[in-house]
């Protein structure tokens, strides 16, 4: 079980990182429209919702439903690298939490009211469906851009 979901948490990073691999620093302010969000910080959401979503399942706190004031605390995502870095921090930490649980917490119930009664391990699958829509937008970003975005499927 571990295996698996330690697999699908390196398969969406790495189909994330496929994707957005034609873009540099260069393009961290690039964004369609101005209420869209940037490149940057389309990456720095998706790696802080790892987090959030490990939060949410195994720490203490539970998931943090504070969104007031969102969009501002989302403007401290404005490097390209940076950002990258965190994603895959975040990734990393994700593979070292599952590795150190047993078999049974991952099985327990989600007591907290984001997927409430859905094993603890769920929050696997939840994350790499939110990074493949992040994923997607960035697709889109990166046409808009006039650049190539790789096949996400591709070397892993």
């Amino acid at each position: 079980m571990k295996d698996g979901l330690i697999q699908q948490l390196k398969t969406q990073e790495t189909f994330f990182m496929n994707t957005i691999s034609c873009f540099s620093e260069n393009d961290s302010s690039f964004k369609p429209m101005d209420e869209m969000y940037t490149v940057a910080e389309h990456i720095g959401h998706a790696a802080e919702t790892i987090d959030w979503f490990l939060e949410g399942a195994f720490g203490s706190k539970g998931f943090d439903m504070n969104f007031e004031n969102y969009e501002e605390r989302m403007k401290k995502y404005t490097s390209f690298d940076s950002c990258l870095q965190q994603f895959k921090d975040a990734t990393e930490n994700g593979i070292r939490l599952i590795t150190s649980f047993p078999e049974s917490e991952l099985m327990a119930p989600i007591t907290a009211e984001i997927m409430k009664g859905a094993p603890k391990m769920a929050v696997v699958g939840a994350i790499a469906d939110h990074s493949a829509h992040h994923r997607g937008a960035l697709a889109v970003y990166a046409r808009l851009a006039g650049k190539v975005p790789k096949m996400p499927y591709g070397e892993m």
